[in-house]
């Protein structure tokens, strides 16, 4: 396809990029009479570093003083509660402890709490027997601990779909399987070119996270460049539920946090990650030198750890700026270009308190905002069926028989929630397994993974043969031996 045959659309804001930053961005410009487009590279948006990271809420005495990874940690903690309220979004405020394994740890760890207590954050200092009356699965040698309760957990993928469907809700538009392969600008306009379509754009917005940098020299804009960081993540079942309730850190590297003990807002356990500088962008691979090492670190805090229960491992890839910090700021070249590149972590924490900057940042440029009346701030609710009371569920099942059918044995996922999932967006197996956990259980889809290319094909009008894991080129089968009925499948 060349440029003569290509779509042309004009909008005034296109946002590049549908990660937690991109999606976040987002809905808060969806609070104003803009014309919104949000450009992603996957099949759905959540798919990059989003859906890879640790999907902690950080409470903020980590970072360092005087940085703008300090700035917006912080008030993005604060946002969370009601955000996810607004979004019914699964927010876990199961706080952080920072423990130390002796009295020269416990220095480092004395002089977080004061920096914490410097910025507001709500922290507590732990003795061992106070560290241990709390999370009594925690390695003996632990002398004491910080403990911030207002940290916690959410699924990161979950709230980047949630954050979209409320744009879209509010009047934003969604372009998925479009990366950008070339972008220039002409007098005060921008323009992108993806594979189908060229967009005209007053305002373009960098939230291409790993590729922010590789965007921004396509504007002819080279002052700052992305070094990706790999973590690799090691995923328990839920038979670990419970083992310790507070994200445990140990002190921190020169490179990361460090190796922590996370309870997911799913009720998992997850090990990780580890923080390696890589050459390359999309190296996804996991090792087993990383899991040494990952459950080396994590044992040191929670000893009875098995690796039997480990059911999944993954990596992301993190965009470590060159200067160690988070860029949000306009092209000092490109006029209208504006940057949100380097959101490493704490960038999930951050990303609302970036977005809701954003708006003022536009205005100060002399782009004139004007709010909506009736912007609407909440998602309509998701059914999480096994999480109701059984006369919840019997009512729930008299509206829509399709709930009282369990697809997902492990999770305890049922045909309601994956139809649902798909009328909100999912459009592959990896998006229904973000949005409604199914697959996402001890087996790995191994048994729910036919009933639900099944529902997909259904539900999207597309045969077997076209159902994907991923996106294009991850077709789980090649042709269809013979005609599949639902009652075959679903009965």
């Amino acid at each position: 396809m060349n440029g003569i045959d290509k779509e042309r659309r004009s909008v005034q804001v296109a946002i590049v990029g549908g990660g937690i930053m991109g999606t976040a961005v987002a809905r808060e410009l969806s609070k104003y009479k803009l014309d919104i487009l949000l450009v992603e590279a996957e099949p759905e948006v959540g798919w990059g570093t989003t859906k890879a990271n640790s999907g902690i809420v950080h409470a903020g005495f980590h970072e360092e003083p005087g940085t703008l990874k300090a700035k917006y940690c912080l008030p993005g903690n604060q946002m969370y509660p009601q955000l996810c309220e607004e979004l019914n979004v699964c927010f876990k405020q199961n706080g952080i402890m920072l423990v130390a394994r002796n009295e020269e740890e416990m220095e480092t760890v004395l002089a977080y709490y004061e920096r914490g207590k410097e910025r507001g954050v709500n922290v507590k200092l732990l003795s061992k027997e106070e560290v241990f009356a709390q999370e009594p699965n925690l390695d003996p040698g632990i002398v004491g601990a910080l403990y911030a309760p207002e940290g916690g957990s959410v699924m990161p993928f979950e709230l980047a779909a949630a954050l979209m469907e409320n744009a879209i809700v509010n009047g934003a538009q969604l372009l998925v399987d479009n990366p950008v392969i070339n972008a220039w600008s002409e007098g005060e306009k921008k323009y992108l070119e993806t594979p189908t379509t060229i967009i005209e754009a007053d305002i373009v917005i960098n939230a291409a996270g790993l590729f922010s940098d590789d965007l921004a020299r396509m504007f002819g804009d080279d002052y700052f460049s992305i070094h990706p960081r790999k973590g690799e993540e090691y995923l328990f079942d839920l038979s670990l539920h419970g083992l310790v309730t507070s994200t445990i850190f140990p002190v921190p590297g020169k490179l990361s946090k460090g190796i922590l003990v996370i309870p997911t807002a799913a009720g998992n356990l997850m090990m990780g990650p580890t923080g390696d500088n890589i050459e390359t962008k999309e190296d996804l691979g996991t090792s087993y030198d990383g899991f040494e090492r990952i459950f080396e670190g994590a044992r040191s805090l929670v000893p009875s750890l098995d690796p039997r229960k480990i059911i999944a491992q993954f990596a992301g890839v993190r965009a470590a700026s060159d200067r160690a910090d988070f860029i949000v700021e306009f092209s000092p070249s490109v006029p209208g270009l504006l940057h949100l590149s380097g959101i490493e972590s704490p960038g999930l924490t951050a990303a609302p308190a970036i977005a809701v900057d954003v708006p003022r940042m536009l205005e100060e440029a002399g782009y004139k905002l004007e709010p909506k009346e009736n912007f609407q701030p909440r998602r309509e609710g998701v059914v999480r069926f096994n999480e109701l009371s059984r006369k919840e569920q019997d009512e729930v099942v008299k509206q829509d028989p399709r709930y009282g059918r369990i697809i997902c044995r492990c999770e305890s996922i049922t045909e309601g929630e994956i139809v649902d999932a798909i009328h909100r967006g999912a459009r592959t197996l990896d998006g229904i397994k973000f949005r409604a956990r199914a697959g996402a259980g001890r087996c790995q889809g191994g048994f729910c993974q036919p009933f639900i290319m099944q529902i997909l094909s259904r539900e999207l009008g597309i045969p077997m043969s076209q159902v994907t894991k991923s996106g294009q080129g991850s077709e789980q089968i090649m042709f269809e031996a013979k005609e599949l009925f639902e009652d075959e499948v679903l009965s």
